[in-house]
């Protein structure tokens, strides 16, 4: 059996036993290569756009006997899938704005049907994803954040639920922080730093948002160096942004055990 990176083993470990997986993106097809071999899932779909993966894919998925479980497909984004062939779909690795993109344009052409399960983990811009799923009712059932490699990445785990608007108002109620702010601030912060993960907060997380900081800083003192009335403005924003940051980690490592 193949061994996984620990991102990827992350993006595996959530998927539901039994379901039948679509990786778009799919990168080698070592996720649903995995999903087959260890038995979790019974049937795979891998989609690529572009030549050269789609042949490492299809050639991984030959090399590991599996070309009658895993069908290895070319195609930009979703449009791979058919709606009712998969129950899971995984997308990972890529900007959320992108990835925001690929789900809208794969929702609104019916390739969701029949989709109960999304696991996401995009490598920046983790708030797109958050407000897309939330605006087509999907609930954020878990987030995970690991460091691999010296990148941090964050996997986001979401279901079709009927009481999805429910869940999703206490999920993104930010009172159980102890800030100052008023409700709508509160649920931007939890839209832009994830729900779960604040109400968990590790090591990892920390260090995430003080690297923040840190580019944040390095970006106010490029902009000290102009006089123009603009970039005055915007080293304005930079550093009230850094300070709203620093009140959250302050709260953060307060409630860490």
């Amino acid at each position: 059996m193949i061994k996984l990176s620990r991102r990827l083993q992350r993006i595996a470990d959530y998927i539901t036993a039994g379901n039948r997986v679509a990786d778009i993106g799919s990168d080698h097809a070592l996720l649903p290569i995995y999903l087959l071999q260890s038995g979790r899932c019974p049937a795979a779909i891998a989609g690529e756009l572009n030549e050269g993966p789609y042949k490492a894919a299809r050639k991984g998925a030959a090399d590991a006997g599996l070309l009658q479980k895993l069908e290895v497909r070319r195609g930009d984004g979703l449009s791979v899938l058919q709606g009712g062939e998969a129950d899971s779909v995984t997308i990972a690795g890529m900007g959320g704005s992108l990835m925001s993109m690929i789900l809208e344009a794969g929702d609104k052409a019916g390739k969701l049907e029949g989709v109960t399960e999304l696991v996401l983990q995009p490598n920046v811009g983790e708030d797109d994803v958050r407000l897309w799923l939330l605006g087509k009712g999907w609930q954020l059932l878990d987030e995970s954040i690991l460091e691999e490699d010296g990148k941090i990445y964050e996997v986001l785990h979401a279901k079709r639920s009927a009481d999805a608007a429910k869940i999703n108002e206490q999920l993104y109620d930010g009172s159980f922080l102890p800030l100052e702010w008023d409700k709508g601030e509160l649920k931007g912060l939890l839209v832009r730093m994830g729900p779960h993960l604040l109400r968990k907060p590790t090591s990892v997380l920390l260090d995430k948002w003080k690297l923040e900081i840190e580019k944040l800083e390095r970006i106010c003192k490029q902009l000290s160096g102009s006089e123009l009335p603009e970039s005055a403005l915007k080293r304005a924003q930079f550093q009230g942004d850094i300070k709203r940051i620093e009140e959250v980690l302050q709260c953060l490592q307060t409630a860490q055990p």
